[in-house]
């Protein structure tokens, strides 16, 4: 047998364009309880400057092909125990490189439920099996009449023949080989074919597109693949996978479809039977056996096979929509922070009022307040003169009022505010308050703020996520946000462990003031538990703030090994040591002081002196310990120590009188924010309440695959209207200024048909990923991006 472990290695280093040595460092750095961030920051010597990227990938691959090599030796040792091994089909177990190929390979020894094939060996019939696949001269009829046995169940010739095909046919989709080209024939040449169940018309009007709807399934993109199966779980259409032939044109008229399925099926039996050695000649059982491969693909292969392609088709898919969710959240995560100013975070609301408090430059909650400018109680003079007070008495300096419902009029609320106080420069932000609820009614809410009532936590939450939006939205289950594609849909534990990387990434990235992170902060820094961070808040509330980084050991069950993994990400302002609010890890403290003796200066006088830090030689201060790339990022890192990766803060200016889908006009050049990125374009906030769509196709003058290689969440962008359907709620929107409404727009046809959320903005806290009711309105005509709105159902 193969080193596993070396295997392992080799494999994972081609997937991930690394050299072996550095895979086989970075698993003995994981298996060792390093986190992926220390390892990508701190421990660039050891595995040759992997990036976190790689570095999760590996970690992937590591448990899939640790889970392969498991499941190999249980494979194994099955066949072993059964007697049946051979120095070939080891050979093949070894290496099968692959979960598919290794059960395909298990499959004629896999112990099993009594088949209609063992049931006739039992009952003696394989015999006339073998004698009429070895010499097909032989008439079925004839040989099958020596086999009737009513006393073993074969009650006449047909019995005797059925046994002797379940036989055939079993033996026949065992075959590994077989298999694996047919499971590649029906990848490479299947189609999707999705029919409405008759009575649904109604019922799925929002996946209409799907009624009658074939695709490749080696070309479907992931978000219509999952928003086909999402229809067909709830029973409005019914999903096929169908094999055309390999000459059939990648179009085939829907008068056509049924010929081209039968053309395929053919193909598929003729492969069968060429592998097998089966064709007709005349042969007295040659059309018998030809029946029974016939019934080999459509009782057994294509039935298994359409289970295995969608399984994996699907997993293709979660794993894309999973991607593109990771990368919104990243995106929202390191969106750039207003900073420690004093903000007035305002809840709108209509009925229930807007929610109002005041937090300070650090987020401590200082006011609350409720204000009834809207109706029903319209006191909008009282509500300004509520909130002028509160800004004059904590010296506001931003108001953020969240995007739900009433936000344009709150909005207004605030800029009238703001032209009363032109003396206090006072700015206003309107910020995504999705997931705002989600906190106000959790458990950490409830112990940090035990005596404030739900509602106007969320108004706190609004403050002081555009404070630090990294800081606030930590607090957040990350499938809260609204920012996924289809995600109920996909694996809820991958998604987790996906997003909850991603989190840890890019708080890692960031840095974390050791000395006022919260809690949940704190949990996401390397090497920190959830019990933890906990603990170093109350070893911070009992013995005031840590003066140095050393002093972090004395907190309970934070030892060596935590201590090495979040040292370096944990900072301290104003401390002890100035190190200690830099990215320079405390273990590579002695690369500094050599730095400092060979300059004879002191570290204050260092700090900040770019001219100096790059005169410097960095191989002049390695050593076996601290190679080159160390040193280099230590000399970077006190050229502007815990500098924030993030960008910097600014605002889109929302158009005034532009506040519902009824004020817009096409032609209209707007600024907005990139609240989600899908695989079929972006959504922008224009201030409407209804989020428009940017399709792919409108991006760019240039051809764009991934909608993210142009934006990401947060982005502020310009656009222009090209569609307002007020009916459906649908906003068409360009990138491109120079395109016109209802001018024809060339794109691609299969990029038209995206499953969308309309434009609709997710509930707080709740799904962007339902389908939204269609409404039965008609669809604008006149573009590709009217297309894509008349298209777009699932989600």
């Amino acid at each position: 047998m193969i080193d596993t472990t070396r295997h392992i290695t080799r494999t994972i280093a081609t997937d991930i364009a690394a050299s072996p040595v550095q895979v086989e460092a970075a698993i003995a750095l994981l298996d060792a309880g390093a986190t992926v961030p220390f390892i990508a920051r701190y421990r660039k010597e050891a595995t040759g400057g992997l990036d976190d990227t790689q570095l999760r990938l590996l970690e992937d691959r590591l448990a899939y092909l640790r889970e392969l090599e498991d499941r190999r030796a249980a494979v194994i040792a099955s066949i072993e125990e059964q007697g049946r091994m051979t120095d070939a089909l080891r050979a093949d177990l070894a290496a099968a490189d692959t979960k598919a190929r290794l059960e395909d390979l298990y499959l004629p020894y896999k112990p099993k439920r009594r088949t209609k094939g063992q049931i006739a060996r039992e009952a003696g019939l394989e015999p006339l099996a073998d004698a009429l696949f070895s010499d097909p001269s032989r008439s079925p009829e004839t040989e099958a009449a020596a086999y009737v046995d009513a006393d073993k169940g074969v009650a006449d010739v047909k019995a005797a023949l059925d046994g002797a095909r379940a036989i055939l046919t079993e033996r026949f989709a065992e075959d590994a080989e077989l298999v694996g080209a047919m499971r590649d024939f029906l990848q490479a040449n299947g189609r999707i074919r999705a029919r409405v169940i008759a009575g649904k018309e109604a019922e799925g009007a929002k996946y209409s597109d799907y009624f009658d709807h074939v695709e490749a399934i080696a070309q479907i993109p992931s978000h219509r693949l999952l928003a086909l199966f999402r229809a067909s779980k709830e029973g409005i259409i019914d999903v096929a996978l169908v094999p055309f032939a390999s000459s059939a044109p990648k179009v085939v008229a829907s008068d056509a479809l049924d010929e081209a399925i039968a053309a395929g099926h053919a193909e598929a039996e003729g492969r069968i039977a060429v592998r097998v050695g089966i064709a007709d000649r005349g042969r007295a059982a040659d059309r018998w056996l030809l029946d029974t491969v016939r019934q080999t693909w459509r009782v057994k292969l294509h039935l298994h096979l359409t289970v295995d392609r969608f399984a994996q088709a699907r997993a293709a898919a979660e794993d894309e929509a999973i991607r593109i969710f990771g990368d919104n959240l990243k995106d929202l995560l390191m969106a750039a922070p207003a900073g420690p100013r004093v903000v007035m975070g305002l809840d709108p609301g209509i009925r229930t009022g807007v929610k109002v408090a005041v937090v300070d430059a650090t987020g401590k909650l200082l006011d609350t307040a409720t204000v009834y400018p809207h109706e029903p109680r319209r006191q909008w003079d009282a509500s300004l003169a509520e909130l002028g007070a509160l800004c004059l008495k904590h010296s506001v300096n931003l108001i953020a009022i969240g995007n739900g419902t009433a936000s344009r009029e709150t909005d207004r609320l605030a800029g009238e505010l703001i032209r009363k106080l032109p003396e206090r420069s006072i700015g206003k932000i309107v910020v995504s308050e999705a997931g705002a609820s989600v906190y106000s009614a959790s458990e950490l809410a409830a112990k940090e703020f035990p005596a404030l009532d739900v509602s106007l936590r969320g108004a706190v939450s609004i403050a002081r996520r555009l404070q630090d939006p990294l800081a606030e939205l930590v607090k957040i289950d990350p499938k809260s946000i609204g920012v996924g594609q289809y995600q109920h849909d996909v694996n809820q534990v991958k998604l987790a462990r996906t997003l909850d990387a991603r989190v840890e990434d890019c708080v890692n990235a960031v840095g974390v003031d050791v000395n006022t992170a919260s809690a949940p902060l704190l949990a996401r820094v390397a090497g920190l538990s959830a019990s933890v961070a906990e603990n170093v808040v109350r070893h911070r509330d009992a013995n005031g703030p840590f003066p140095n980084r050393r002093a972090l050991l004395k907190v309970p069950r934070l030892g060596d090994k935590a201590f090495e993994q979040c040292a370096g990400f944990l900072r301290i302002a104003g401390g002890e040591n100035p190190l200690d609010a830099s990215a320079v890890h405390p273990e590579a403290y002695p690369v500094v002081e050599r730095i400092l003796s060979s300059s004879g200066r002191a570290v204050h006088g260092v700090i900040g002196d770019v001219a100096f830090l790059r005169s410097m030689k960095p191989e002049h201060f390695t050593d076996a310990t601290f190679g080159l790339p160390t040193v280099r990022d230590i000399l970077k890192e006190l050229e502007k120590p815990g500098r924030d990766p993030r960008p910097e803060f600014k605002t889109a200016a929302f158009a005034e009188g532009v506040e519902d889908i009824r004020d817009l006009r096409p032609g209209m050049v707007l600024e907005g924010v990139v609240s989600n990125v899908a695989a079929f374009g972006a959504f922008v906030d224009l201030g409407v309440h209804q989020d428009g769509l940017v399709h792919v196709s409108a991006l760019s003058e240039k051809f764009v695959k991934d909608p993210r290689e142009v934006v990401k969440a947060g982005d502020i962008v310009r656009v222009k209207v090209m569609e307002v359907d007020i009916a459906r709620q649908r906003i068409g929107l360009s990138m491109r200024l120079s395109d016109e409404p209802g001018q024809a727009r060339s794109s691609r046809a299969s990029d038209a048909r995206e499953p969308s959320r309309g434009g609709a903005r997710p509930e707080r806290g709740g799904n962007a990923s339902r389908p939204h009711d269609a409404r039965g309105a008609a669809p604008v005509a006149g573009s590709a991006l009217a297309d894509a709105f008349a298209r777009a159902r699932g989600r």
